[in-house]
């Protein structure tokens, strides 16, 4: 669908250039030259100019040119071939888990509400950009965790970013008296004045650089409640609830919505009325399964949505599944899986059915794909508790039973929630991959080289990937996720493989997320003693902390512009993310120096001559103090942000394996009340809890852990 390739142009050239040849032989006076028109279409202009911007250096990777013949995802080469070399394979492990994994497609929507996503006119902008307020006036769930707001100040791109578990709360049918109608309770209460009481409930929140009142649209909202009314199985089920209490407004009502389903996940995700929900009149009464939901009339409390319910997924987000489609269900059997089949794994995972969800697959409009700020709420991760009894959780309680052994009050020892080091992320899984990694240090001595790489949202390849829509980069996260992952993988085998800086014995990487969601990894690497740079001689020919001639090299010099230059920062922009208490906490700007040397501590001071070079950004000039260290060709090679640094010191090799292993940064901190007055010592441990509450989640790394890929890479 993207996917093009410049055979046009390259004919387009030959023709024009048969044409000039074709004019020098034939030469007829008196006779003009009949105007040949050009017949370039705007996608091969786009093309050209995309190709004009590689550099010749540069690594590029094309278009999403393989298909899955099972799934019909589109996949770049490298995904293709990863783990097939012989080209053989037709179906692939990202997509579909080889062939595995099999949904359902999910109905098309009405033509009409895809004209919002997809048209840029005053409506459709207007719906794009207020996505998430919009589905928040149809959710029927209201949504647990904490929305960091904070970092979408100023004029950068927007970032959905959550702290805390993700969780999901449901009120009852109507509000209590003196409340006002929230979320479910809209499609019941008061429907006479419906969109006046969607528009009035959230019209005080603030969502980035939106407005609160212009941008809700009374005709947007109109649209959607008529279009949910006609789609929308959930909402027929709320609709007859509120015929109900229309008829006896004194009616004891439950809504049960039911849990199981009874048809084949592979192949039907729309239930039917009666699958969907049914209205209990009374007491509740036997039959009811412990997954069904069950909303009462006027409770005055929220009860939480467990997150295997199949409606878990059209409860909140009504806008990415107009005809209430089902989610998630545990009981989706692979492909070619029935009772008999004696596997390990006969279900699909959640990973695996999130996985499936967010791919571009041929001629297939995806709502999920094209809802830009709503994608990035939608990408988001839990953990499942009901693995704790496989990791021993009873050790832990026998061994604290006897460390206490004597204390004759043991009622506070209660069971220990585990996260175990196979977590990816957890602080065991931090701890095993440090001590792994300082187990290399006594096997092949101090790391030589410290390479940081940043995500580049401007990579041709993603410009290119989204020159056929209204897309930003940060409307994708799954796709900046997936060209990291696959500029990540070539710089490896670069290192490795071409021997770029020289033979390396081991690497070790670890992937992290900055507070804006862009990927960026860190990297060790362990040189060949014939590699090693023993003097700073030696380290001038691989590092460079200098601005390059311009007119030498005219296409470094415009990568370092781009990617290299720090700040400005300091007293010419207080207000830089780098800035703590009134200085660069980066040590920007350097001194000048005309020749590198080694500190007491073991770390470079690079060389950065005062020649009169310089850069001007934001209205300052930039010198070579300004200037992070780079390899030159790296920098032509991957165009993104690639810090290199020397290091081979014991003072230095502690701090850099702390660093790249410290894990998420923390952001918040609980106190726990104790009624004793005492130590709480003895409280019950919950790991999951703490990873959940201690932490954020971006949309990137959400992406990044849907896909399967490491976070942590160590080989030789």
């Amino acid at each position: 669908m993207r996917a093009t390739n410049s055979s046009s142009v390259t004919r387009s050239s030959s023709s024009n250039l048969s044409c000039r040849k074709l004019n020098k032989k034939r030469k007829i006076p008196n006779i003009s030259q009949i105007p040949i028109l050009n017949l370039t279409s705007d996608e091969d202009l786009r093309d050209q100019q995309i190709h004009q911007q590689l550099i010749s250096d540069y690594l590029y990777h094309g278009d999403q040119t393989f298909v899955c013949t099972m799934c019909h995802a589109q996949l770049w080469t490298y995904e293709a071939l990863k783990g097939n070399t012989s080209g053989k394979k037709t179906s692939y492990s990202m997509c579909c888990g080889s062939g595995k994994v099999e949904l359902p497609e999910l109905k098309e929507a009405p033509t009409n509400y895809q004209n919002l996503f997809r048209n840029f006119d005053p409506k459709g902008k207007n719906f794009m950009k207020n996505i998430r307020r919009f589905n928040s006036m149809f959710s029927f769930t209201s949504m647990g965790g904490k929305v960091d707001s904070s970092i979408n100040r100023g004029n950068d791109p927007y970032v959905f970013r959550l702290s805390g578990q993700n969780y999901h709360c449901m009120g009852s049918l109507q509000p209590t008296d003196g409340s006002k109608p929230k979320f479910s309770q809209l499609y019941i209460y008061d429907t006479e004045n419906e969109i006046t009481n969607r528009q009035h409930a959230f019209s005080t929140q603030n969502e980035g650089c939106t407005s609160t009142s212009d941008s809700l649209d009374i005709e947007i909202i109109s649209f959607l409640k008529v279009m949910l009314d006609s789609t929308n199985k959930l909402v027929k089920c709320y609709r007859m609830a509120r015929d109900c209490f229309d008829e006896n407004p004194h009616i004891d009502l439950k809504l049960r919505l039911i849990g199981r389903r009874q048809q084949d996940g592979r192949t039907y995700n729309l239930p039917t009325a009666s699958e969907v929900a049914g209205l209990i009149v009374g007491d509740i009464g036997d039959g009811i399964d412990n997954r069904d939901i069950i909303v009462t009339t006027k409770s005055g409390s929220l009860q939480r949505i467990n997150e295997l319910h199949p409606a878990y997924l059209g409860l909140q987000y009504p806008l990415l599944f107009p005809y209430g489609d089902d989610g998630y269900r545990v009981d989706i059997p692979h492909r070619d899986v029935d009772h008999s089949t004696n596997t390990k794994r006969r279900f699909c995972t959640m990973r695996e059915f999130f996985a499936y969800r967010i791919q571009d697959r041929d001629n297939v409009f995806s709502l999920i794909l094209n809802s830009r700020r709503l994608f990035q709420q939608f990408l988001r991760l839990y953990y499942i508790r009901n693995q704790q009894k496989f990791l021993r959780c009873k050790s832990y309680e026998t061994l604290k039973s006897i460390q206490s052994h004597g204390n004759i009050d043991i009622s506070n020892v209660g069971k220990r929630v585990i996260l175990p080091s196979s977590f990816t992320g957890g602080a065991r899984y931090m701890m095993q991959n440090y001590l792994d990694a300082m187990s290399l240090c006594k096997w092949f001595g101090y790391p030589d080289f410290f390479i940081t790489v940043t995500c580049n949202p401007k990579w041709p390849e993603i410009k290119r990937f989204l020159a056929n829509t209204t897309l930003n980069p940060e409307d994708r996260p799954d796709i900046l996720s997936r060209l990291f992952k696959i500029k990540l993988d070539s710089l490896i085998k670069d290192l490795k493989k071409k021997r770029l800086l020289g033979s390396v014995q081991a690497v070790v990487y670890t992937v992290e997320f900055q507070k804006r969601g862009l990927p960026h990894a860190h990297i060790c690497l362990f040189m060949h003693s014939d590699n090693k740079l023993p003097t700073v001689e030696h380290i001038d020919r691989v590092i460079s902390a200098e601005i390059p001639n311009k007119d030498d090299d005219p296409e470094l010099y415009s990568l370092v512009s781009e990617f290299m230059m720090h700040g400005p920062c300091g007293s010419d922009n207080p207000k830089c993310p780098c800035m703590s208490e009134n200085k660069c906490s980066k040590n920007f700007p350097k001194p000048f120096l005309e020749n590198t040397s080694i500190d007491s501590n073991g770390y470079p001071i690079y060389r950065r001559r005062n020649d009169g070079s310089f850069i001007e950004k934001s209205g300052i000039k930039l010198d070579n103090r300004s200037v992070v260290p780079y390899h030159k060709t790296l920098l032509k090679r991957y165009q993104a942000h690639i810090n290199v640094d020397w290091c081979n010191q014991a003072v230095s090799i502690k701090y850099l394996f702390k660093y790249i292993n410290k894990g998420p940064d923390r952001a918040t901190v609980e106190v726990a009340q104790n009624n004793n007055g005492g130590d709480n010592d003895d409280a019950p441990v919950d790991e999951i809890k703490n990873f959940y509450d201690c932490r954020y989640l971006s949309a990137c790394e959400a992406s990044w852990r849907i896909y399967g890929f490491d976070v942590h890479y160590d080989g030789f």
